[in-house]
């Protein structure tokens, strides 16, 4: 799959003529009328295709960490030391990292451009990446978590913003909803790993409980190949005459004084954090812990099946890419819908019918998923839940103006995942107390269901921040 998106982008004569592009203007008037891919020359598709990749081999390398946590707990920690608690700390201190890198580089690619700043954080997150696979403990694979979260925070708002500023405004929505869409092919390429992976353990063409290794190897290939192609990239022409007016005026880019202390985008930026933290702490701190779910699940119904015990762990790990596929197929549909929707219908009518439908799907999956044949609730939550993130990536870059569309965007998407990151410490310790006392597998898995049901009621503060929001369907983006 990964070389199939190169063998696509690679040959495109938008590489091959850059020095053209760069010439060409990019803000002729389109044809609203058209659909949104109709209305973006050649150069719009360059940077598209650059911004979506960027992104995809982003979420390709969070997943793999998702996937591979578990079975990089076990190897790195003694027995007696409980797995899932430790990787819901590693997963609390990378979305630490997150957050961070979001805050350091949506500044700084309002300051000094968003392909240069999105380019070096495409290569942080790859290396460190590659790196954790060679961590020797729970220490140094929480530093390489941190690290590759510094990387990952920054992508988001870099490539939203660079998007929104090099497209027509008419087609801004559909191509945002779709670059966030093309996330899932990245989680798809992770779930495709795990299986391979689990699939040479079972064989023991690879040493059973090593793959989690060539899981983060693979993780840094993909990403760190991208960052060649977007070296030809060129700063927006709306953020270069953008940034000489501002020199002349005064204006602050990239500024968190501008962005808190100017009343006009202080009330978009701290309620657009809010709406982001009930989308990530629901993703984060309870959707993506279904590879625990899945896993002890399926280890049961295995051992059921007689399977034997050497297998276990390939076929686990079989599943769990399996479920992850599963997962993201749902997650890809559902945020092009969610994308119909808010072009159709709004922003806000969009967020509400998604908040609701997260909520019901998360804990739907979490009560009812017993086996094999209930593989396609995965389906449904990862639509509902990542249709959110959609949204993100279309009205976010909505509230702010072209100074801050960056810092501001990041703001919301990540600042959140400082509160965020508590996410999966919260599942952890309201699991434990559930679970005290239980002293069978049957017990502690029911107390592990029960917290994640608890913990989805947090989708509707998504809805109360919606409540004060702006709705931004069809309105120009705000400029200074």
């Amino acid at each position: 799959m990964i070389p199939l998106i190169f063998a696509i982008v690679i040959p495109c004569p938008v590489i091959q003529h850059r020095a053209h592009f760069s010439r060409m203007s990019t803000t002729a008037t389109p044809d609203a009328s058209a659909p949104w891919y109709k209305q973006m020359t050649k150069y719009h598709w360059f940077v598209f295709i650059v911004a979506s990749l960027a992104w995809l081999f982003d979420c390709l390398d969070q997943q793999l960490f998702l996937l591979a946590r578990n079975s990089a707990m076990k190897a790195l920690l003694p027995p007696e030391m409980d797995a899932i608690k430790y990787g819901g700390y590693a997963t609390s201190i990378f979305v630490a990292g997150w957050a961070t890198g979001g805050l350091i580089f949506g500044s700084v690619g309002d300051r000094i451009g968003r392909a240069k700043t999105l380019t070096l954080t495409v290569l942080i997150y790859s290396v460190c990446t590659g790196l954790s696979a060679f961590s020797k403990g729970w220490v140094d694979f929480a530093i390489y978590r941190f690290l590759t979260g510094l990387g990952v925070g920054g992508v988001f708002g870099l490539a939203v913003a660079l998007v929104a500023d090099t497209l027509p405004d008419t087609a801004r929505a559909g191509a945002l909803g779709t670059l966030q869409a093309l996330s899932a092919v990245g989680n798809i390429a992770a779930g495709l790993t795990s299986m391979y992976m689990g699939s040479l353990e079972a064989s023991k063409a690879i040493e059973p409980g090593t793959a989690w290794k060539y899981m983060f190897l693979v993780g840094a290939l993909p990403a760190f190949l991208c960052v060649f192609i977007q070296i030809r990239l060129k700063e927006p022409e709306k953020w270069v005459k953008a940034r000489a007016a501002g020199k002349a005026a005064g204006v602050k880019f990239g500024s968190y004084s501008s962005l808190l202390g100017d009343v006009r985008w202080r009330k978009s930026a701290l309620l657009g954090m809010v709406l982001c933290v009930a989308g990530v702490i629901g993703l984060w701190g309870i959707g993506f812990f279904s590879p625990e779910l899945v896993g002890d699940v399926m280890e049961r119904s295995l051992k059921a099946e007689g399977v034997a015990p050497d297998k276990i762990a390939g076929e686990k790990t079989y599943w769990i890419g399996v479920n992850s596929i599963v997962q993201n197929l749902g997650a890809f549909f559902g945020m092009l819908l969610m994308t119909k929707i808010a072009q159709g219908r709004g922003r806000k009518p969009a967020f509400a019918m998604a908040y609701v439908a997260a909520m019901i799907a998360t804990i739907g999956f979490f009560q009812f998923f017993n086996g094999r044949g209930d593989i396609w609730m995965s389906a449904v939550m990862g639509a509902c839940q990542l249709a959110l993130f959609a949204g993100f990536a279309i009205y976010l870059p909505e509230l702010f103006p072209t100074s801050l569309r960056s810092t501001g965007t990041s703001f919301c998407y990540n600042v959140g995942r400082f509160v965020a990151a508590s996410g999966p410490f919260t599942l952890g310790s309201l699991q434990a107390a559930l679970k005290a006392g239980a002293t069978t597998p049957e017990a502690k898995l029911e107390a592990f269901r029960t917290a994640c049901t608890y913990m989805s009621a947090i989708f509707l503060l998504g809805l109360v921040a919606l409540a004060f929001l702006p709705e931004t369907k069809g309105r120009p983006m705000p400029e200074d």
